[in-house]
């Protein structure tokens, strides 16, 4: 304490008025890189929002004050409503305002899905569970495209830049949110194990659904995509929350998760019991039909991690740029200089990836298809096993006061293993990078023709790029190397990435210790002659 006044002393001032889109370096580079800097220009107003002292007091406020269910109304009516702390409205308009949601799929710009990525990068920032329905509801669309009739009538709502909560009839809204479910108790991401049984009514392509879903987020959403055992078969549904003439589904909220993190977000345990559904593609074509959902939601999952690395790589260059100790700022030691900068590598590693691949939706060609095919599950199982790594070393830069809620740190650390459990676990996503190898073989070629492009630029890249074609070779032990595999194909791909398009000293720093035969994963282990001070400037929040 500071004399009569008691001020503490040696304390970084909060994180607040900078730009989280133009201030990024790391994201300016992939942007204009894939697309152009009239989309950095695009988001400027949510970079600088997303920096305010009010958007870290509404996602303080969103996570302390937790949504509760009500499932009866008191005169004992049904009405399973959820309730959310005015914080949680308050980023999730936003959101849906800045387009964040379904907007890319209406709009005729050639980089909407990229600009999308990018807003949703920045804004996930602010706080990470209201991303759960804003990526749903992205999610949605391509999977609805399987029925015309449906797309045509849910796309426009979807898209809509209103955020209207509330269960009404969809005519009387503004816009309209989607979820999706899936799991089941005895299943989990087994989802040919569902036992949700699916029954034909008069009218065609309309049903009832009798079961259980495990795991539905955002229960207060308009429409859930799920699957369900109609009689040809595993199938996909469109569920409603309130049917066309304004009465509630017979869709009963059982309960909330308590989870680990996502906190602000509702997971809920929901049951059937005649809910009224219509099929959105033919039966028995379920997973084929929601795969486009995942696909998309995994995308999302990569650029969450990707932005909770930022988000926790700022923090701790923040701290440490502030913070006095052993006679010195720490940001001036050379050990605390080799964490950062390692850190930050590790960002616009994943940064770049996950604004390659949204690049790719943007391209729509079958090159791009294929490419995404395979580098979705990929980047997802890379980038998002190593976020909890990442954001823990990040917290630790804080000390003490990292460990503490009011850092925010422990929000970031406890959010950091959710997009790895969500939309298939990393056996999953390693295991369907071999699918993807064995049954479409277009796949790895535009795997080879994208990450080959660097070959040449870095002798560590050609030996790891050769290692991985031995791994490919040998059919006999792909399954049991397949974490393996999946771990150098993605680490391959972000080095090709950042050798062709980031700054020489990030490229080299990366390829040095991702790809050098003495890394064990520890960061802050960069060698010596790293352009530490580029790396650790290249970091920094700017804050005017």
């Amino acid at each position: 304490m500071s004399g009569s006044n008691r001020t503490a002393l040696n304390q970084a001032p909060p994180l607040q008025g900078h730009n989280v889109v133009t201030g990024d370096e790391a994201l300016i580079n992939a942007v204009t890189t894939f697309g152009s800097d009239k989309i950095i220009e695009s988001l400027g107003q949510l970079g600088a929002e997303a920096g305010t002292a009010q958007a870290r007091e509404h996602a303080m406020l969103a996570n302390q004050v937790t949504p509760t269910l009500t499932p009866f109304d008191r005169y004992g009516n049904r009405i399973d409503e959820v309730s959310f702390h005015p914080s949680w409205h308050w980023l999730m308009e936003r959101a849906v305002t800045y387009g964040l949601h379904a907007a890319p799929w209406e709009s005729d710009s050639p980089n909407a899905h990229l600009q999308r990525a990018a807003g949703f990068f920045a804004w996930y920032q602010t706080e990470p569970g209201h991303g759960c329905p804003i990526s749903m509801t992205y999610a949605a669309v391509p999977a609805l495209r399987a029925d015309d009739a449906l797309a045509k009538e849910w796309t426009p709502r979807l898209a809509a830049r209103s955020y209207d909560f509330g269960l009404r009839s969809a005519a009387d809204k503004s816009g309209a949110l989607a979820g999706m479910g899936m799991t089941e108790k005895q299943g989990g991401s087994d989802v040919r194990a569902n036992e949700t049984e699916a029954r034909p009514t008069a009218v065609d392509g309309e049903y009832t659904l009798h079961g259980h879903k495990w795991f539905t987020s955002a229960p207060m959403n308009d429409i859930f995509l799920v699957l369900a055992q109609a009689p040809g078969g595993m199938t996909c549904f469109l569920v409603p929350r309130v049917l066309p003439d304004g009465s509630r589904n017979r869709l009963d909220v059982v309960g909330l998760k308590d989870k680990l993190g996502n906190r602000s977000n509702a997971s809920s345990e929901m049951e059937f019991h005649g809910t009224w559904a219509q099929r959105v593609g033919d039966e028995g074509r379920g997973v084929r039909t929601i795969i486009e959902m995942v696909a998309a939601t995994r995308l999302d999952c990569v650029l969450g991690s990707a932005s909770l690395m930022r988000h926790a790589l700022s923090e701790a260059a923040w701290h440490v740029a502030h913070r006095a100790a052993f006679g010195g700022l720490l940001i001036d030691k050379p050990l605390m200089q080799n964490v950062i900068a390692d850190l930050a590598i590790e960002s616009e590693a994943a940064t770049i990836l996950g604004m390659r691949l949204a690049s790719a939706v943007d391209a729509g060609t079958d090159q791009e298809e294929a490419l995404r095919r395979i580098s979705l599950p990929l980047a997802k199982f890379w980038v998002c096993k190593r976020t909890p790594m990442m954001t823990a070393e990040a917290l630790e830069c804080l000390g003490g006061n990292g460990y503490v809620e009011d850092s925010g740190m422990p929000l970031i650390y406890r959010e950091a293993p959710v997009n790895s459990v969500w939309e298939g676990s990393g056996n999953v996503n390693a295991l369907d990078v071999l699918r993807a190898l064995s049954r479409e073989p277009e796949a790895l070629d535009a795997w080879l023709l994208e990450v080959g492009q660097a070959r040449g630029e870095d002798p560590r890249f050609d030996r790891a790029l050769e290692a991985v074609l031995l791994l490919l070779g040998d059919s006999d032990s792909l399954e049991i190397s397949a974490r393996r595999l999946a771990g150098q194909m993605a680490t391959c791909q972000q080095a090709s990435l950042l050798l062709r398009f980031a700054p020489q000293q990030v490229a080299d720093a990366f390829c040095s210790t991702r790809l050098g035969g003495d890394y064990n994963g520890t960061l802050g282990t960069l060698p010596q002659g790293t352009d530490l001070g580029f790396l650790v400037e290249r970091a920094l929040p700017k804050v005017s």
